[in-house]
């Protein structure tokens, strides 16, 4: 068992993807949309805060959890039939996968889970994950990617739910620059799509269609040339909105992000709660000050519910 905080310790409410920038843009290997999904799905139970709206560090973090067939069918709207096959196979692909992230001087590979099992009779998964992998999937700095779980679950690709998750890294600037290298080695095409032309059609050039569909975002991308060759691709997107606030508990500043919203009603969420560092906001109210004050109201009822 990890060591916990003395703090009472709360999961969000809403799930969240919290993941190093090195390890946002690491290369994923073979996993397949589905195994991917449940990959994130399991990553976001990872993440928690405490009272004070604190973020956990590594030593208070849990590395087994549990992820049933209908809480991924009903996040990811698939059938019950298909998500107790989907979780079935994921426990092989978990167990056989490592990460690889490459930085200047070094690629490290770094296995996923260090234990998988698959609960016949409950239609669920149990992944104990590698103490190599936890500081990555920690909010230890600012050096981190965050994004709502529920963000990506209508993309049919994985293509498209890995550069949606690249552009989260630079959602705050609305543009993201990446060489053709680099590019090729976070959406892990390995040696397929060989072409420039097929690796842009199947891939980046697909995914922003799809983006497109889903959200607001108003992406679209730009090919950088030496000559006559392509090196890289710069996207340009509508970026997220800071709004500047006070956390009423601790005193100290806090930013609230907007997101630019889905394209269909059924997607904006209810009223977010309100963290200290950086938050996902699907929907602003434009009062602030009641946004502040419901973060103080929640406060004091945390410690009979989950917030």
């Amino acid at each position: 068992m990890t060591e916990r905080s003395e703090l009472e310790i709360f999961d969000s409410k809403t799930s969240k993807i919290y993941k190093d920038k090195q390890l946002n843009a690491a290369d994923f290997g073979k996993f397949n949309l589905n195994n991917y999904q449940i990959f994130l799905h399991l990553i976001s139970k990872i993440g928690g805060v405490d009272e004070c709206g604190k973020y956990l560090q590594p030593h208070q973090i849990e590395r087994e959890h549990t992820l049933t067939a209908k809480e991924f069918s009903n996040l990811f709207n698939t059938d019950i039939r298909s998500s107790y096959n989907y979780l079935k196979k994921a426990v092989n692909k978990l167990m056989s996968s490592h990460i690889k992230i490459e930085t200047a001087n070094v690629i490290s590979r770094i296995n996923v889970c260090a234990k998988a099992d698959y609960c016949k009779n409950k239609g669920s998964v149990i992944v104990r994950f590698t103490e190599e992998i936890i500081p990555y999937l920690t909010q230890v700095k600012e050096n981190f990617v965050l994004y709502n779980l529920k963000e990506v679950a209508q993309f049919n690709s994985i293509y498209t739910t890995r550069v949606y998750e690249l552009l989260q890294g630079y959602k705050e600037t609305g543009w993201m620059v990446m060489s053709l290298k680099q590019l090729r080695f976070s959406l892990a095409t390995g040696t397929a799509f060989k072409l420039y032309s097929d690796f842009k059609k199947y891939t980046f050039g697909r995914a922003c269609k799809e983006i497109n569909e889903v959200y607001n975002l108003d992406l679209s991308f730009e090919e950088i040339k030496e000559g006559r060759k392509v090196v890289a691709i710069r996207f340009t997107f509508n970026k997220t909105k800071i709004h500047k606030a006070v956390n009423p508990k601790t005193g100290k500043p806090m930013n609230i992000y907007e997101k630019p919203k889905p394209k269909t009603k059924s997607d904006v969420s209810n009223l977010p709660e309100v963290l200290e560092g950086q938050m996902v906001f699907d929907d602003l109210p434009k009062n602030l000050g009641n946004v502040v004050q419901g973060f103080a109201d929640n406060l004091k009822q945390k410690r009979s519910e989950k917030f």
